[in-house]
């Protein structure tokens, strides 16, 4: 029985093929079109999927979108009714847009894949709810046989955050938060008014925060107004948020700018502007409260359910901050988040609910998952490498022997050489996993920032994620738990750390920046955190291989492992991309399947760099 789950129209569209409740494909859109976040129809991602996996249309069981659109509609018309006249310029606007792609979705479906095939005959189109789809992806491929499930995002058709429990093929919905009261919206509101993409800077948000000073009264305070008048929490978790402040429910905008600057003194911060003091802290306080929120939220769930294992997803699960320190709270005996937490993710929900809750059909738990690495996406030939290699006049070197291949890299990476890592399937989800990756040495003190502006061209205070083998993760973190998607953090080992100056929070930003923290300064954040990624020689051998070598060479089993794109481009599907990417930064050294491509070795790039920078819009 095959199955394909498709998502889209809002952010993050994708597609997912299960059979008989494997995982065979699931990629995002944005891959194929390289439009960063891309809600159109995934049609590329579709065919993907049937053609990976040999599959014609009519041989699947059920095609499953991933939400209800007439609930979702519904909820629109009710909102700009109970607010009206306001909003009503958005409300014209947007009503063809219901009206001609996303009201009538089993119409869009059946014409968009009879593009792909003479279908003579559909399979049954069916419709999961919203977050029921993200409560699948946690549950149904998690390794726990029953499990309490929270999802929590911006907005599905009504429903803001849910409390589940699954057991065997069941799951069954406990409590729900409805709109316009959402964690989802009130984090990325902070994300608008700290200068930052919707839907796409919530992670920036997150990197900002400990550049914060905990200790001030300016954060104490601001963490004091948002709790007594932005957002009221309950003890179970749910929030009451003071519309006031927001203008999402009819507008265009997050916030409503004027009655922030009342509250706050700080004026909205410009995109791509400085960042000062007083936005570090707002984006601290902002995190701290989202995180007492989560914590508030699961002790409820594990209340409700008398489950000690928890899974996880919607786009708030994608804060690793707030994940790590749940896990380390031994609230829940094991934690467990869908890699692709965010709406991408509902595909695959939506394929597994109808698996298992529409046909009613058992499923099997798998260690560490069902989810394969989270390696489901395109591969490539070295047919296809040696093209891209002749399109570009490529000059390669070709390794029989893969063991001689990772010798030479992870020399030179300890050598603080830059590497562009292009292996097997393309990850699904927003995070590299060691198959689209940029690698550096996480000991070098001059990576982060030679990383950040020669490469990723992004701003300079992001983090970056160490990629660790999973035998040795408790070396070097305070952690011996695995985390194969970069979805928590743990932090650096205090014998690890440098001591920080009386000074400390008193510096600069950049002071603050550039200030040695650790034995692995690459990947060691201000609070001596890291976005960590477990490297596990059964999901991934080839990367497990590399790492075993660079340990053998300097005692250190931990890289630098950032996504293989630029800022605001999606990470890199195919071997041009990838060859692309590498010619237009610093890095040293390409490494495709057995390819070694030399950066002083290539012909010369003639695109200019100030026109392809803006070839991909700042995320």
């Amino acid at each position: 029985m095959k199955i394909l789950g498709i998502s889209a129209f809002y952010h993050d569209s994708a597609a997912c093929l299960v059979e008989d409740g494997e995982i065979l494909a699931a990629a995002q859109e944005e891959r194929f079109t390289r439009k960063k976040h891309d809600s159109s129809f995934p049609i590329n991602a579709i065919k993907f999927c049937l053609e990976y996996t040999g599959t014609s249309i009519e041989e699947l069981s059920a095609i499953v979108f991933y939400e209800k659109p007439f609930i979702r509609f519904e909820r629109l018309l009710e909102t700009y009714y109970a607010f009206a006249p306001s909003g009503l310029k958005q409300f014209i606007q947007s009503i063809p847009v219901w009206v001609n792609e996303k009201l009538f979705i089993k119409k869009v479906i059946k014409e968009s894949l009879k593009a792909l095939e003479n279908v003579k005959k559909f399979p049954p189109i069916l419709f999961s709810e919203h977050h029921l789809s993200h409560a699948a992806s946690a549950f149904y491929p998690s390794p726990f046989e029953s499990a309490c499930i929270l999802t929590v995002d911006g907005v599905g058709e009504w429903t803001t955050a849910s409390i589940g429990v699954g057991k065997d093929n069941k799951i069954k919905i406990l409590k729900e938060m409805h709109f316009p009261h959402s964690v989802g919206l009130l984090y990325t509101a902070f994300t608008y008014y700290l200068g930052f993409k919707v839907n796409s800077g919530e992670y920036k948000l997150m990197g900002l925060a400990p550049y914060g000073n905990p200790f001030s009264k300016r954060t104490k305070e601001y963490i004091r107004l948002i709790k007594e008048h932005m957002v009221h929490i309950y003890n179970d978790g749910s929030i009451h948020l003071n519309l006031k402040f927001f203008n999402y429910c009819t507008g265009l905008r997050m916030t409503k700018d004027e009655e922030w600057l009342k509250l706050f003194g700080v004026p909205r911060r410009e995109p791509e502007t400085e960042i000062l003091q007083e936005h570090c802290d707002l984006a601290y306080a902002i995190q701290s409260v989202t995180e007492e929120i989560m914590f508030k939220m699961a002790e409820y769930a594990k209340k409700l359910t008398g489950e000690d294992r928890l899974c996880m997803a919607g786009g708030v699960a994608l804060n690793c901050v707030a994940n790590g320190k749940l896990l380390k709270s031994g609230l829940f005996e094991d934690v467990w988040i869908q890699p692709a937490a965010g709406d991408a993710g509902g595909a695959l929900g939506a394929a597994l609910s109808a698996y298992h809750i529409y046909f009613n059909k058992p499923r099997e738990v798998y260690w560490p998952d069902k989810m394969n690495g989270s390696y489901l996406g395109p591969e490539f030939s070295n047919v296809d490498i040696e093209k891209t290699a002749r399109k570009f006049k490529a000059k390669y070197h070709y390794y029989e022997d893969f063991d001689k291949l990772c010798s030479h890299i992870a020399s030179s990476i300890a050598d603080g050489k830059v590497v562009g890592w292009f292996q097997g399937r393309m990850e699904w989800g927003p995070r590299a996993l060691g198959n689209r990756s940029i690698l550096g040495d996480a000991r070098n003190t001059e990576m982060q920032k030679k990383l950040n502006l020669k490469i990723k061209y992004r701003e300079s205070f992001r983090p970056f994620a160490p990629s660790i083998l999973m035998e040795d993760v408790q070396e070097y973190f305070d952690t011996d738990k695995p985390s194969p998607y970069m979805l928590l953090i743990a932090y650096v080992k205090e014998n690890l750390r440098n001591s920080l100056p009386d000074n400390f929070y008193e510096m600069s930003i950049k002071e603050k920046l550039y200030t040695i923290r650790s034995s692995l300064p690459a990947i060691t954040h201000l609070d001596f955190s890291a976005r960590l990624q477990t490297v596990h020689k059964e999901t991934n051998p080839k990367y497990h291989k590399l790492l075993t070598k660079f340990k053998e060479l300097t005692g250190c089993s931990v890289v630098v492992n950032t996504s293989f794109n630029v800022r605001g481009e999606p990470i890199v599907c195919t071997p041009e991309e990838a060859y692309k990417c590498f010619m237009r930064t610093d890095m040293d050294y390409l490494v495709m399947g057995n390819y070694l491509f030399d950066k002083k070795e290539q012909p010369e790039w003639k695109e200019e760099r100030e026109k392809w920078l803006t070839e991909f819009p700042l995320d």
